[in-house]
């Protein structure tokens, strides 16, 4: 029995197609649907480039209130995201439980939220947006097929289906 799933979102350009497929699974198994979108940790490049151009204080400032604001608003953009996708459908926004931002690795953060939330089911896109043609599948997807306690329900991108049309 399915009754609460995980969809994880990389907010690309796919996103909303791998969203339908979400609340479809969640209204065909009358499911809570919980939203988990991962961002990564800044890396060694923009971390030297901050420390070049803004002083110390300055730099403790914005990884602690800086980050906080950038985290609420992506959150924000979510839930801003889904109300324009789902217009005035109010019983779709009704089966939506939350809506999280994480900080992390996101198959590492992914897996982490499905155990916290003890949630049936997984959803996620095959590839991020970026991703190229040749690559069978990201590496965020494949890490989630191999390590994931639930089942995973894996949406394949639009992008790669012309390739075979």
């Amino acid at each position: 029995m399915i009754r609460s799933i995980l969809y994880a979102t990389d907010l690309g350009l796919y996103a909303p197609y791998v969203l339908q497929h979400a609340l479809a699974m969640a209204r065909s198994f009358k499911a809570r649907l919980h939203v988990v979108h991962v961002v990564e940790p800044m890396g060694l490049f923009a971390e030297s480039v901050l420390q070049t151009y803004v002083d110390e204080v300055r730099l403790k400032e914005l990884r602690s209130t800086g980050l906080e604001t950038v985290m609420n608003n992506i959150e924000m953009r979510v839930l801003e995201g889904f109300r324009d996708e789902l217009g005035d459908n109010r019983e779709d926004l009704e089966l939506i439980g939350s809506v999280s931002v994480l900080r992390g690795d996101p198959p590492i953060s992914i897996l982490e939220e499905t155990q916290k939330l003890g949630v049936d089911l997984l959803v996620v896109g095959s590839h991020s947006h970026g991703a190229a043609l040749e690559v069978p599948m990201g590496r965020t997807a494949a890490r989630l097929l191999q390590l994931c306690d639930v089942p995973v329900y894996l949406v394949p991108m639009l992008q790669h289906r012309s390739r075979h049309e």
